[in-house]
């Protein structure tokens, strides 16, 4: 660290980002789950599964810089689902899929759950600390 800015008491924030080849595992893992996930089952049962997996990764990774990517993996998200709906329902139309699986609305949602939105996620930073973390070693004189 810079001594001067150390002196004047300057507060400097600490910037941590997830990595691309982590939001790519993300995104890998969200278009497998909608492939694996056959268009016969109920929207519930897609949910059921990607929910858990998203929701894992937005905890890990909200501690820093992160609502970008948030935006990002949620619009994904949002994308990948209707596509699997639209696969399901091939000869419907958008409207009949919102007020079928929206409740006339645009995020997909069922009776019992509605899909993981990453952009809802708080996000915490972490502060520089300085001379105020306490050193794990005994000092040495």
């Amino acid at each position: 660290m810079r001594p001067w800015l150390r002196s004047e008491g300057v507060d400097l924030d600490v910037y941590t980002y997830p990595a691309k080849k982590a939001l790519a595992s993300i995104m890998a893992k969200v278009k497998t789950l909608c492939r694996m996930i056959g268009t016969n089952q109920p929207l519930q049962v897609l949910l059921d599964r990607l929910n858990p997996a998203v929701q894992g990764w937005c905890a890990y990774f909200r501690v820093g810089v992160s609502s970008a990517t948030f935006g990002y993996l949620s619009h994904y998200l949002w994308q990948t689902v209707w596509r699997w709906l639209r696969r399901k329902h091939r000869k419907s139309t958008w409207q009949q899929l919102r007020r079928q699986y929206c409740g006339g609305g645009w995020w997909p949602t069922t009776t019992d759950q509605a899909l993981f939105n990453p952009e809802t996620v708080t996000i915490r930073r972490y502060r520089y600390r300085g001379t105020k973390i306490p050193a794990p070693w005994p000092a040495t004189g």
